[in-house]
């Protein structure tokens, strides 16, 4: 019996090598290439191209304009978790594709299965196509979640063909699939989870989305990285991709756009997991600040964005003796960042940590990007060094430049509106966020280099 002839995809480009090789020749990504078996070679006859256009010449498509092309606004539907709509953009778009990935365990399904029945009764139709899972199963996750009398429609199916079959049968408004690593389709022989099935696979639901209207959500796996697994065309392919963040051990998660064509992108909604399923968290600054009944020496709090939401993060530090080998170890910051914020420190403020172990730490677990948190960060770590703490209801926001320099914020009256609403009366910004009018409760200090904050530091901020 001859042996089944097999190629190397890469799972970045979808390009093909008869051999292993460590690097994609194609586009040349390290350690992408996987083993699969080879197509048929008549075996593209289907599919979403036509093989030659040598005589459709006389059938070329008609070209509009953009200015005599209407353009309206997409229509949403709320899916009544409020969180959930705030990171789609306001609610689900009619024949859009959403792309949702995290890691085993975290809530996925759960999540989805609670949107599908809030949907289902404000009178919608939606199918919940599960691969992983019988019916059974999912049937008894919903009791668990408390969604008594539940009208979901539950398919347990993986073969491609019939569950297109089915959607356009039934025709509901949304439609989820779990999860499409598991999904495969008959014109292909590869296994399911493929790069070559999974790509198909989603082609497929993609023109059904576009060409009937029906919303459909893709549940995917993630590598041991934290990456969605399968070809990146897929999330290309798609009008929106979320990412389930959070520790399985704790109780809070975080949902991150990270594309998304019909709203804001790194828009964030914060969960906490219950036992009746997940509940949207209307004021997540309070899972990331600390309760102190006193200040304490290294704790300064931020004003950050996440999309369009200006949330109020702790940041700890703690500065400690450290020999000839000193440390730096940040959690939830860039690591490279806080040895460049030291550097300033030093020559700009004469404040020296070279012998000194330094860790930092965003409080909840919450990762920060942005680089308005430096100047959060150099008080922080100033005011562990020297014990002192901060006064009560300090904040601080703001870039740190290599020459010293305290640049901008964006939207920094809405930081400051944010603060002050939760109680914060004392504010450390920089000069061009300083608010024109005066905030009610809060006194801003607006500052233009790292020894004018440093030297407010050692003043007591009077």
């Amino acid at each position: 019996m001859s042996r089944e002839k097999t190629v190397y995809t890469c799972t970045e480009c979808g390009g093909t090598s008869a051999k292993w090789l460590g690097k994609c020749p194609h586009c040349q990504a390290w350690n992408t290439l996987q083993e699969s078996l080879a197509e048929p070679a008549g075996g593209g006859k289907n599919r979403l191209s036509q093989p030659s256009y040598a005589g459709y010449a006389g059938q070329a498509a008609a070209v509009t304009p953009l200015s005599a092309i209407e353009a309206t606004e997409v229509a949403r539907t709320p899916s009544g978790l409020e969180e959930l709509d705030r990171v789609l953009g306001g609610g689900v778009v009619e024949g859009g594709v959403v792309l949702i990935g995290g890691d085993p365990g975290i809530g996925k399904s759960t999540l989805l299965l609670q949107a599908l029945d809030a949907l289902q009764r404000s009178g919608l139709e939606t199918l919940y196509v599960t691969g992983e899972e019988s019916g059974a199963q999912v049937a008894l996750r919903s009791r668990r979640l408390g969604l008594d009398n539940s009208q979901v429609k539950v398919m347990a199916e993986i073969q491609l063909e019939k569950i297109l079959a089915t959607i356009e049968a039934r025709q509901p408004a949304v439609a989820v699939i779990d999860s499409i690593q598991t999904v495969y389709s008959d014109q292909l022989s590869s296994a399911p989870g493929s790069v070559a099935q999974v790509r198909e696979c989603s082609a497929h639901l993609t023109r059904l989305a576009k060409s009937t209207g029906i919303a459909i959500v893709l549940i995917g796996h993630v590598t041991k990285e934290g990456a969605l697994a399968g070809p990146r065309v897929l999330e290309h392919m798609v009008d929106t991709v979320l990412y389930f963040e959070g520790d399985t051990h704790s109780s809070h998660r975080l949902v991150r756009a990270i594309k998304n064509r019909f709203g804001a992108v790194n828009e964030i909604g914060v969960f906490a997991m219950t036992e009746r399923g997940l509940k949207g968290v209307s004021n997540p600054s309070a899972i990331f600040l600390s309760q102190h009944s006193q200040p304490v020496p290294g704790s300064c709090v931020l004003v950050t964005l996440e999309g369009t939401r200006p949330m109020l993060v702790e940041i700890q530090a703690l500065v400690d003796g450290g020999g000839p080998s000193p440390r730096r170890l940040s959690v939830g910051l860039e690591r490279d960042r806080l040895a460049m914020l030291l550097a300033v420190l030093h020559r700009h403020a004469g404040v020296a940590c070279m012998d000194q172990d330094v860790f930092v730490n965003a409080v909840g677990g919450v990762r920060i990007s942005e680089p308005a948190a430096d100047l959060a960060v150099l008080l922080a770590i100033s005011s562990s060094l020297r014990g002192r703490a901060l006064p009560k209801g300090f904040l601080a926001f703001g870039e740190v430049g290599l020459a010293g320099e305290i640049r901008p914020a964006p939207r920094g009256q809405e930081r400051l509106r944010e603060a002050a609403k939760l109680g914060f009366s004392v504010a450390v910004i920089p000069k061009a966020n300083a608010p024109k009018k005066p905030i009610e409760g809060l006194t801003v200090h607006a500052v233009e280099r790292v020894e004018d904050a440093m030297g407010l530091l050692r003043s007591g901020l009077d």
